[in-house]
């Protein structure tokens, strides 16, 4: 015995309408649709955001921003959480950085400046901001500019 087999039992389970099968079922000839007219039609419903003819909302206001196509979306990782990952490193390459889960593998990466670095790494990346790369020298370490990305980054 399963759950379905309890409850409602056969008998009580009301059949579904059976419409345009007779007029004997109260149901037949224009299958409960009344005459003619649109709604009475295959396929007779209005588009969503239809408004009888008059212009649309969606129609009538205007388009706004613009999206550029050629973005480079980066993947930014900030100094403190780099260096509480790679806490014992000297050299941080990007294949580093995607194994440890800090971005999705093929972004593009940009390290920022938040937190403090006191040791001298070695940082891999795409794209460091300006303070980021000074925070870095001045530790006496190096950040290192890696080509690659997508054409968008080559480009910059």
């Amino acid at each position: 015995m399963q759950l379905h087999d309890l409850y409602p039992f056969h008998e009580e389970r009301k059949n579904r309408k059976r419409v345009g099968r007779g007029s004997g079922s109260g149901w037949g000839c224009t299958s409960g649709k009344g005459n003619k007219g649109q709604k009475a039609r295959s396929g007779g419903t209005k588009a969503p955001g239809f408004e009888g003819g008059q212009m649309p909302l969606q129609r009538r206001l205007p388009k706004g921003g613009f999206k550029n196509p050629f973005r480079t979306e980066y993947a930014v990782v900030n100094l403190d959480r780099l260096l509480s990952v790679f806490s014992q490193s000297e050299h941080i390459s990007l294949e580093d950085i995607y194994a440890a889960g800090l971005s999705r593998r093929g972004l593009p990466i940009k390290i920022l400046a938040q937190g403090d670095i006191d040791v001298a790494v070695q940082v891999e990346a795409h794209r460091f901001s300006k303070s980021a790369a000074d925070k870095i020298s001045k530790a006496g370490g190096q950040a290192i500019a890696v080509e690659g990305g997508n054409r968008a980054a080559n480009n910059e």
